[in-house]
């Protein structure tokens, strides 16, 4: 999955694919409930998702607040700590078995420096990450939760086969009991 994934979205000829898929050396399952990283901890390692369901969490006093999502086919990390690294804000927590393959920093940013396709991919990566986090930023600014979820819902209704509920409340920044209010209304 991890080959289809940078075959759709690299210029990486076939010989550099298969090189940097050797650099993908670390497999990782992690049970459901099982923490991928906690904070405090520096990211070292960059993962795809081959299966599964993780969240990213900032914890508080009182709760986690859910940041963020990841499935197959998709990269995830604990993106501040993986570009400067520092110690990580978030956990990261399966929300079902997830299968991961990782990457080092270090090899992920070597190879990146002889092949101009993958510092275009890493490039293209982190302006996705970007828009969604301005959408969520926009999301979180309107005071009304309908359209938070309306917004959630228009732009990855895949969530809601993927995510229990009490996550994505979580992530809309509403109770589990207003988002099911609201969805019985719909």
């Amino acid at each position: 999955m991890l080959a289809t994934l940078l075959q759709q979205h690299t210029q990486l000829t076939p010989d550099a694919i298969a090189a940097l898929l050797r650099f993908w050396q670390k497999e990782v399952t992690v049970a459901r409930g099982d923490f991928l990283s906690r904070r405090g901890q520096v990211e070292h390692h960059l993962y795809f998702v081959q299966s599964g369901a993780l969240w990213l969490s900032y914890p508080t006093e009182t709760e986690d607040i859910c940041v963020g999502f990841a499935y197959a086919p998709s990269l995830i990390c604990s993106f501040p700590s993986f570009i400067e690294g520092r110690p990580s804000e978030y956990n990261i927590q399966a929300l079902r078995k997830s299968e991961l393959r990782g990457i080092t920093r270090h090899d992920f940013y070597a190879f990146m420096q002889e092949h101009t396709a993958l510092a275009a991919f890493w490039h293209t990566q982190i302006e996705r990450a970007l828009l969604g986090r301005i959408e969520r930023e926009i999301d979180l600014m309107l005071h009304d939760p309908a359209q938070r979820l309306a917004r959630l819902q228009a732009r990855s209704p895949h969530l809601f086969q993927l995510v229990p509920r009490k996550y994505i409340a979580s992530y809309l920044r509403m109770t589990p009991e207003t988002l099911s209010r609201i969805q019985a209304q719909s």
